[in-house]
């Protein structure tokens, strides 16, 4: 439209180091294959009340190539956007061969990705536009968005990697690659979304990120070869996360 040994981590200071270089991205970032789901703080927990600000889009590759929907997103420019995302606990969705023994008495907390998938998606598209989202019972990386008229968006995180830079941050990226779905059933690559946000937890009940959406072409594309592995688009966004429970 994201400190434990056996998670995917990146090298340390990587995401760090990429999140304080942008806008300045020449390519994707060093991923681990998306395996299980991504664990978050447990200073995550709870259902979150959240202010996003587009601060800043960029084309990179402009005037040459320019993804459709770019000029129309200009609208969302320090524009406040507000919905509720859900983080829980869980022992679903774990890495293979992980038990929720590891944890003690406590689960890992987790994304709740329907929950916050709707709710993301009917704050910008409306709630006519979109119908509803569910996540793969096999795959928590594989999430169905059902649009209006029989249109169905389906999103599947292929790769992650997470930081910890200290008790009171935290850095994930995610890449997810699109596939759009009409009326007929037909399937159309349309491209790979990276995610990667910065949070910091301000005290108990108050979270902030800096996030920064970038979109890559797909190989169907007839400008992907020009475009060199590079971001077509990129978008800032600042984040308040306030705890509602």
């Amino acid at each position: 439209m994201c400190w434990l040994t056996w998670m995917p981590i990146a090298q340390a200071g990587e995401l760090s180091e990429r999140l304080a270089m942008f806008p300045l991205w020449s390519g994707k970032p060093s991923l681990d294959i998306a395996v299980g789901d991504l664990i978050y703080p447990d200073w995550f927990e709870g259902t979150w009340r959240v202010r996003s600000v587009l601060k800043t889009q960029i084309a990179p590759l402009a005037p040459e190539i320019v993804t459709p929907g770019f000029q129309q997103n200009e609208q969302y420019l320090e524009e406040p956007v507000s919905f509720e995302v859900r983080f829980r606990p869980t022992s679903q969705g774990l890495k293979t061969g992980v038990l929720p023994s590891v944890f003690g008495s406590q689960l890992p907390v987790v994304s709740d990705r329907a929950f916050n998938g709707l709710r993301i998606a009917r704050a910008y598209l409306g709630e006519s536009g979109v119908r509803k989202v569910k996540v793969d019972p096999a795959n928590p990386n594989r999430q169905l968005t059902e649009l209006a008229d029989q249109q169905v968006l389906v999103s599947t995180v292929t790769a992650r990697a997470s930081e910890t830079p200290s008790a009171r941050e935290f850095i994930s990226s995610e890449l997810t690659q699109q596939q759009f779905r009409g009326q007929r059933r037909t399937s159309i690559y349309l491209n790979q979304v990276e995610t990667t946000t910065g949070y910091r937890q301000i005290m108990t009940g108050q979270i902030q990120a800096d996030q920064v959406t970038a979109i890559y072409l797909s190989p169907q594309d007839p400008n992907f070869f020009d475009a060199g592995g590079r971001p077509v688009a990129l978008y800032r966004y600042h984040l308040d996360l306030k705890r509602l429970n």
